[in-house]
C-alpha cells in the first residue's frame, strides 16, 4: 500500500509540474494549447536521444526543455504571424511533432533501463524527494517569472490585449514568450517522467493538456476561498489530488482503460458545477436590483 502511495504520490508530483505549464495557458493567457500533447512526448524523446548519446541526464533533461520552448515558440509563431486560429496552432504542432518524436526515437518506445537517469545519478535521493524538489523548484521560478514586467505583460495580455498595445508593447511578442515557457515546463515534466517510468513512449502525450486542465480547475476550486494560496499553488495540489483520486479508482478496481473517461467526467463536473454556481451567485436579484456577490479576490502572485 505504502508503495502504490508512494507512486501515486510521484506522478502526482510530475504532473503538478504540467499543470504550471497549462496554467500559463489556460488562466493566464486564455489560451487552448492543444500543443502540449506533443510537448510532453517531446521531452521524454530528447532526453531518450541523450541519454543513448551518454549525455549527463541533467543536460539531457535540460536540453528537453529548451526543445518544448522551441515547439512553443513555433506554435505562438503559427497564431501571430500566419493569423492561424489558436486551437488550430496548437493542432498542427500537436500533429507534426508526433512524427519528429519518432524520428527522434527511433522507434515508437525507447527503454532506459541501460541508460544513467537523474534518478541513478541522484543515488543519496529518493526518487519522491528529488521530484518535489524539482516541482518546487520550477513552481518557485515561475512565480519570480510571474513578478517581473515581463510577467506582468504576459497577465495583461491575457486580460486586455488592448492595454498591451496603449503601453507601446508588441503583444504577439508575449503570447510566443508564453507559449515557450509553457511549453518548455512540460517537456521538462515529460522527459522527468520518462526517467521515473524508464522509458519513453511517443503515445506517453496522450490526455497531457486535459490532466494539466483538470488538474488547475481542481486545485482552484478547492483552494478558490484561500486568498493566501497563489494560483501556481492551486494548481500544483490540483495535481495531486487528482492523481491521487485516479489512484483510489484504480485502487477500487477500475479498469485502466476507463481512466481517460474518468478524467473528463472530473473536468466536466466541476466545470458544470463552477459555472452554475457563478451563474446562481453572480446575478442575484434583491427588490429588482441585480446585485454582484461573487467578487474574486486577488491572488497574491
Amino acid at each position: 500500500m505504502l508503495g502504490f502511495l508512494l507512486s501515486v504520490l510521484e506522478q502526482g508530483l510530475i504532473f503538478s509540474i504540467v499543470s504550471l505549464g497549462v496554467y500559463i495557458t489556460y488562466k493566464i493567457l486564455d489560451f487552448p494549447d492543444l500543443s502540449v500533447d506533443s510537448t510532453f512526448p517531446l521531452g521524454a524523446a530528447v532526453t531518450a536521444l541523450c541519454l543513448s548519446k551518454s549525455i549527463n541526464p541533467f543536460l539531457a533533461t535540460f536540453l528537453s526543455m529548451i526543445a518544448g520552448m522551441l515547439a512553443g515558440t513555433i506554435t505562438g509563431l503559427l497564431h501571430v504571424k500566419l493569423k492561424i486560429t489558436n486551437l488550430l496552432s496548437g493542432i498542427l504542432v500537436m500533429i507534426g511533432l508526433y512524427s519528429i518524436n519518432l524520428r527522434i526515437m527511433g522507434k515508437s518506445n525507447v527503454s532506459f533501463f541501460n541508460f544513467n537517469t537523474i534518478f541513478s545519478t541522484a543515488k543519496f535521493m529518493s526518487s519522491i524527494i528529488l521530484i518535489l524538489i524539482s516541482a518546487v523548484f520550477i513552481k518557485a521560478l515561475l512565480d519570480l517569472f510571474l513578478k517581473t514586467k515581463l510577467g506582468f505583460m504576459l497577465k495583461v495580455v491575457g486580460d486586455n490585449e488592448q492595454l498591451v498595445t496603449s503601453l507601446g508593447v508588441n503583444k504577439n511578442i508575449i503570447k510566443v514568450i508564453g507559449l515557450m515557457v509553457s511549453n518548455g515546463v512540460v517537456a521538462l515534466a515529460g522527459s522527468i517522467m520518462a526517467q521515473q517510468q524508464g522509458y519513453a513512449a511517443v503515445s506517453m502525450g496522450t490526455g497531457t493538456v486535459v490532466i494539466g486542465l483538470a488538474a488547475v480547475i481542481i486545485g482552484e476550486a478547492v483552494f478558490k476561498k484561500l486568498t493566501f494560496v497563489k494560483s501556481t499553488t492551486m494548481a500544483l495540489i490540483g495535481a495531486i489530488l487528482y492523481k491521487l483520486t485516479i489512484g483510489a479508482a484504480l485502487r477500487f478496481g477500475l479498469p485502466p482503460s476507463d481512466l481517460k473517461l474518468v478524467t473528463a467526467l472530473i473536468v466536466i463536473i466541476v466545470l458544470g458545477a463552477k459555472n452554475i454556481c457563478l451563474k446562481l451567485n453572480v446575478q442575484r436579484k434583491k427588490g429588482g436590483d441585480i446585485i454582484v456577490t461573487d467578487k474574486k479576490p486577488m491572488q497574491s502572485i
